[in-house]
Order: structure tokens, then sequence, then C-alpha cells
């Protein structure tokens, strides 16, 4: 069995150093194989400096170091260095268990898939534990910025799609981790991708109020997305909230206690009674206030019936009744702080986005003034 020192390019002037072992290394409980060591070692591809030139001599004499200390391992029937991380397990597979769970809505249902879908492109079908280091993770983040779309090949991947396929990568690592099937989170030392800002859209105070006002041929979604627009919940919480999380006492109000479903952290809210008022009278503790609630096409095809039928022309999903919450908060004075905090955001610096568009909204409405000397020529003239 020989073992080869190769090189492998991971971005713009970097290369990733990885051993070979031909034939594959198989392990005799399993009776898996794999051929692929990566080191965590990078070199510059055309070293500029004597300080990269430097750099280059050291890593290429550290690696070669390792690869004989492997290629006597090998000849001495020692495979422990490979084997020791975790007993292999098929990554693939197990990034496909976790994409078949994500089913609380379709949307992130598909970023899951597409995601899965990129990874099986990058591994070429085969991905095994003992093979996710924070090298290969770095390289992954790499081929993500440079590969183009599935859907055109023209197309090199959105920042934001190359964000969301990352992100969701990252927590199968984290999962896997917390199984034991990685002896170390890797993401812990690996920054993330920037998500683009987007248009965040966003009812006004009149056109929730128009909502509420117009019948839904769906009523437990008009409950459900009106519960939203003044407590801030997402769809992911709403459908599985039931009668006993909603509490009340003289000193607080009406809150709710219960797990965020995408954070996993607990949370207590506290809620306006005319939320209460909206979903009417508990049917037991342990029922869904939304029973019967699906996220489906037919679903969002009477959201949008709804919307127009409200004289609102915006295109309207589900998780802008979220960001209605976060926008009226913001507009009505509620501090950022607080209302970071009651959107259970991790980062100040996601509501922050919120706060944007409310001084956008408001520059627009300064700007909507006429021009004095305009007004003044047009009084002139009549």
């Amino acid at each position: 069995m020989k073992v080869t020192l190769r090189q492998k390019k991971i971005s713009k002037g970097m290369i990733s150093l990885y051993l070979d072992f031909y034939p594959p290394l198989v392990d005799s409980e399993t009776r898996k194989s794999t051929r692929r060591e990566f080191l965590g070692m990078q070199i510059y591809e055309k070293p500029k400096s004597q300080i990269e030139k430097q750099h280059n001599k050291e890593t290429k004499i550290q690696a070669e170091s390792v690869r004989s200390a492997r290629q006597l391992d090998i000849q001495r029937n020692n495979y422990d260095f490979i084997f020791k991380k975790a007993k292999q397990v098929d990554f693939l597979q197990f990034f496909k268990k976790l994409t078949n769970k994500k089913w609380e809505s379709e949307g992130n249902h598909g970023n899951w898939l597409s995601a899965y879908k990129y990874l099986e492109l990058y591994t070429n079908g085969n991905c095994n534990t003992s093979d996710i280091d924070r090298d290969f993770c770095e390289s992954f983040k790499e081929f993500l910025k440079t590969t183009t779309s599935l859907k055109s090949k023209a197309k090199k991947l959105s920042q934001n799609s190359q964000s969301s396929y990352f992100s969701k990568f990252s927590v199968a690592v984290e999962e896997a981790f917390k199984k034991g099937y990685l002896e170390e989170n890797y993401m812990l030392r690996i920054d993330r991708i920037s998500q683009k800002e987007t248009q965040r859209e966003f009812l006004t105070l009149e056109e929730l109020r128009a909502l509420y006002a117009t019948e839904c041929e769906l009523p437990v979604l008009k409950q459900a997305a009106i519960f939203s627009a003044l407590t801030g919940l997402r769809w992911s919480d709403l459908i599985g909230l039931t009668w006993k999380e909603i509490q009340y006492s003289e000193i607080n109000g009406y809150f709710i206690r219960f797990i965020h479903e995408k954070t996993d952290r607990p949370q207590t809210l506290n809620i306006p009674e005319q939320a209460v008022n909206i979903i009417g009278y508990p049917k037991g503790p342990e029922f869904n206030i939304f029973e019967g609630l699906k996220y489906s096409a037919w679903t969002n095809l009477k959201l949008s019936e709804w919307v127009m039928r409200a004289g609102i022309i915006k295109k309207i999903t589900f998780h802008c009744f979220r960001h209605t919450y976060a926008t009226l908060q913001l507009s009505l004075g509620t501090d950022i702080y607080t209302v970071s905090k009651l959107l259970n955001h991790k980062n100040i610096k996601t509501t922050q986005i919120y706060a944007k568009v409310i001084d956008q909204k408001r520059k627009e409405a300064a700007e909507r003034i006429p021009q004095l000397s305009q007004v003044k020529n047009e009084m002139r003239i009549a």
C-alpha cells in the first residue's frame, strides 16, 4: 500500500494538502473504506513574498513527515491513525436523515435538500464522517462560492444561497459532533458565509387592519397570520403551539412559555390580549391552537387570495407577518434591544435590518412634502 501526498486547490491562491491511500484503507469492523486523510495544511499556490515561500517550505516538510509516519504505520498494520476519529458513518446518509426531518415548511425542506445535493456533488456521492475535518469544511465552503447553480449552469450560486447551504452543512456537522461521530466541532473555528441584505416585505398598520377586516377562505390561516403579526412567532412555532403554553398572571398578563423550533432555546414571550381574543376558547391543554393548519401550495394560494381580496398588492408570504411585527414594534417606539429579545434573535445585528427599513420609510415620508418653491409658483399662476 502506498501513501502519496497530494494537493487540491480550495480557493484563489491557496492549495490544500492531503494524503491519498492506494489501495483504499478498509476498516476490519465496518468493512468500509477510505482513501483520503485531510491534513488541515494549506500552502500558497504562487508564493510571492519570502514569508510565503518559507511557509510553503515548512508546511511541506511537516506534511511529508506525516506521510512518512502513515506509511510506517501501514507497514506495521497499524490503522488506528485513520479510524480512531470515529467509526465511519455515512455522512451523506446522516445529512439526508436531517433533511427529511425539516418539514416544518416546504421552503426550509427545499433549502436542506439543495444543500444535500451540492454536498453530494462535491463528494462524488461518497463521504464518511472520517473524511470530515476543518480542511474539508473550508474546502466545501470554497466549492459553494465557486460552483455553478444546478438549475442554471451559466450562473453561480447567489451569495444568499451559498450562505443558506453552508449554514445547513454547519448544522449537520454540529449534530454529528453531538452524536459522537466527530471528535471536534470543526465549525467553531470557521467563518460562515454572510447573508446579503434583501428587501424584507411587511404590512403597514393600515394594511394589517384591512386584512383583519377581510374574510379568508381558510379561517385558521387568518387566525395564525394575525396572531403572528401580533406576537412575532414563526410558522414553525405556531403550528406546534398548544393551549397549555398560553398562560396568564395578574402581574405579567398573557404570555407564552415554549421552546423555539429554530433555535431550540426556551423563551417566555409576553403577548397582547387581542392576540388571545383572536384564537378563541381552549379545547384542551394538549390540543394544538391552530389545529389543521399545514404548509402546502394550497395554503399559500389561499393566503395570496386573502391578501388580494384585502386590496394589498404586495407579495406576502407567511413569514412577512413576523416582519410586520418587528417593523410595527420599532415604528411605534419600542427600542431595538427589546425587539431583538422579543424575536429571540441571537445577534442584534439581525434586528438592525428592520431598523434600516424603518429609517428608509421615514426618509421617504419626509420627501413626500412637495417643494415649497413649486407650491409658491403654482399659487402665483393661479
